[in-house]
């Protein structure tokens, strides 16, 4: 292992390592912390030809190595086993080139999803992809992972928004799939990769798809006596042939979890909630928004609340995103997990 570290120390340089015991017991899980797993190293390559020169040592010295992003993830995908090499790829993180005519942009893996967004707002477009860890998972594990978040039910899971990958392959070659341009020949290596949990290789660059936002939306939070009234209201409105931006239901638990942690003043004796939002034109969007209301009071809605302001729809989409982090309060009682 000595040899390892001083060669790798030549790649990335010390100031590049983690190699303390108190220190690695950062990357030894990630956001499922029953499951946990101790590295010997951990890297920060900051370019391509770092990773693959780390991965051509590891190799070389028959170590196991694997990649990881911010960690945030419940698959366990960036757990080392036995030890080994992490290559944290949380210093790569530039964003090269966004390309609005095209509506591309090439990024480092290490890219915060949320920062790309936030790049992107001032142009009038997003990244479409949103999970609940948003604000600090990276574009790398969206791809390791193929994340989804609440708006997927309209706009889908981060697979049908990345164009191309570079990628480090397990020998230290480096190869590029997909492009930049809409339609790439030969096979969809691209979409064998997404959600492969770094087993192929280590996606260092990304060719991302961005997306113009949508003239408005409406969201509306519907609150009910039961699960069942929930859901079946979610069934009649897919049904009638409304395709809204998201639909996210809390049960009981997750609200009250919610309301001892952020006090965000959801009703304690609902069975639970309904967040529905209907985004695109102004033209038709409020015919929209009423035939979901009338579809929730038909199925025993109690109420049906509009967030007529934008911080309202931003409060009730923090509290959907803050559930994770309600219910880790309850550790170790409960775990979250994702359900596939």
């Amino acid at each position: 292992m000595k040899r390892l570290l001083d060669s790798l120390k030549t790649i990335v340089g010390a100031d590049a390592m983690i190699t303390a015991a108190s220190e690695l017991m950062v990357y030894e899980c990630d956001g499922f912390t029953i499951d946990k797993n101790r590295p010997d190293v951990v890297v920060f390559p900051t370019t391509t030809e770092q990773v693959s020169r780390i991965v051509d040592a590891c190799n070389y010295f028959e170590v196991p190595f694997l990649p990881r992003g911010a960690g945030t993830s419940l698959a366990g995908g960036c757990l080392p086993v036995g030890g080994g090499v992490v290559i944290s790829l949380a210093r790569m993180k530039k964003i090269f080139d966004v390309d609005y005519r095209n509506r591309c942009a090439l990024i480092e893996a290490g890219v915060i999803n949320l920062w790309l967004t936030n790049h992107l707002k001032p142009q009038g477009y997003h990244f479409a992809p949103d999970p609940s860890s948003q604000g600090a998972c990276t574009i790398g594990g969206n791809v390791a992972t193929n994340s989804g978040g609440p708006h997927t039910l309209k706009y889908g899971v981060t697979v049908n928004h990345i164009m191309g990958i570079e990628l480090v392959l397990p020998d230290g070659e480096v190869i590029r799939t997909g492009g930049p341009l809409e339609d790439n020949p030969g096979y969809d290596l691209t979409g064998v990769i997404v959600g492969s949990e770094g087993t192929f290789g280590v996606a260092v660059k990304s060719w991302v798809r961005i997306t113009r936002n949508p003239d408005t939306y409406r969201t509306l939070l519907g609150v009910f006596n039961s699960v069942d009234d929930a859901t079946n209201t979610i069934s009649e409105i897919i049904g009638a042939g409304i395709v809204p931006a998201a639909l996210e239901m809390l049960d009981q638990m997750i609200l009250g979890a919610l309301e001892d942690a952020f006090h965000f003043g959801f009703p304690l004796d609902a069975g639970a909630i309904l967040i529905m939002e209907v985004d695109g034109l102004e033209a038709g969007i409020d015919t929209e928004a009423e035939r979901i209301t009338e579809i929730a009071l038909k199925h025993g809605a109690r109420e049906v609340r509009k967030a007529d302001t934008d911080a309202k729809r931003t409060l009730l989409w923090k509290a959907r995103k803050q559930a994770f982090g309600a219910v880790g309060r309850l550790a170790s009682s409960f775990c979250t997990q994702d359900g596939v």
